[in-house]
C-alpha cells in the first residue's frame, strides 16, 4: 500500500515538472524543474529495484549534465523575444509533427501488452545465478553489446566535437594562449634593473603633477612691531 501511493506520488510529480520543464518561460526554471523531474524518476527506479540506475541518474545527469545546463543557460546572452518572434509562422508545421508523433505513440501504446509475470516480478526482481542487479547490467553492457556501446560513446563524442566546432568563434583583438611560444621558450631567465618611473613613463602614464606649496601667511601683528618680538 505505502508502495503504490509512493509510486503515484513520484510519477504524479515527475509528469507536473516534465510539462513545466516544456512550459516555463524563464529557462533557468526550466532547468530547475528538470532537477526535480531525475529526482523523481531516481526515486521510481528505486521502487522498481534498480538501484544502479537511480544512482546514475542522480550522480551523472543531476550532478553533472543538468547542472552543466544551469551554468550555460545563465551565462548566455540569448534574446528569447527575438526567438519567439517565428513561432506563429512555424507553429502549423510544429502542430502536424506533433500530431504525427502523437499517433505513434498510440499506436504504440495500443498494441502494449505487459507479460503475465511482469505484475509479480515488478517488486521481487529476480537475480539469476547470483548476480545482482548491477552485476547482471554490466555484463549485459560490457559483454554482450559491448561494440554497441562504444559505438554510443564514439558518436557522443563526435556530437560534442561537432557543438563545439559549430559555436566556435573567433574574435579579432583578443588575446590567446599560444603554446609554441611557450614550449619554445628557453629556461634561462634575464633580469634586467629599470630605474624607478621608467616604465610608468613607457605605457604613457602621466602622473598629476603635484600641488604647489603656498608660502605659508603671518597673522598681521597688533602692535605695528612687524616681525620682531615684544620688549
Amino acid at each position: 500500500m505505502i508502495v503504490g501511493l509512493a509510486f503515484y506520488l513520484f510519477a504524479a510529480v515527475l509528469i507536473a515538472a516534465a510539462a513545466m520543464v516544456v512550459l516555463s518561460r524563464n529557462p533557468v526554471h526550466s532547468v530547475l524543474y528538470l532537477i526535480l523531474a531525475f529526482f523523481n524518476a531516481a526515486a521510481l527506479f528505486l521502487i522498481a529495484g534498480a538501484e544502479l540506475l537511480a544512482m546514475t541518474l542522480v550522480i551523472v545527469y543531476v550532478g553533472a549534465v543538468a547542472v552543466l545546463f544551469l551554468f550555460v543557460v545563465m551565462m548566455l546572452d540569448i534574446d528569447f523575444a527575438r526567438l519567439r518572434e517565428g513561432f506563429q509562422r512555424y507553429a502549423p508545421i510544429g502542430a502536424v509533427v506533433g500530431g504525427i508523433l502523437f499517433l505513434e505513440l498510440l499506436l504504440v501504446l495500443g498494441t502494449w501488452q505487459f507479460a503475465s509475470e511482469a505484475t509479480a516480478l515488478r517488486a521481487a526482481p529476480i537475480q539469476q545465478g547470483g548476480l545482482t542487479n548491477t552485476e547482471a547490467l554490466g555484463r549485459i553492457l560490457y559483454t554482450d553489446y559491448v561494440y554497441l556501446f562504444q559505438l554510443a560513446g564514439m558518436i557522443l563524442l563526435v556530437a560534442m566535437i561537432g557543438a563545439i566546432v559549430l559555436t566556435h568563434r573567433q574574435r579579432p583583438g583578443t588575446r590567446r594562449q599560444s603554446v609554441a611560444e611557450q614550449v619554445a621558450r628557453s629556461n634561462t631567465i634575464s633580469l634586467e634593473k629599470v630605474p624607478v618611473g621608467v616604465g610608468v613613463r613607457a605605457l604613457s602614464i602621466r602622473r598629476p603633477p603635484e600641488p604647489e606649496l603656498e608660502p605659508r601667511q603671518l597673522a598681521p601683528d597688533p602692535h605695528g612691531q612687524g616681525n620682531g618680538g615684544h620688549h
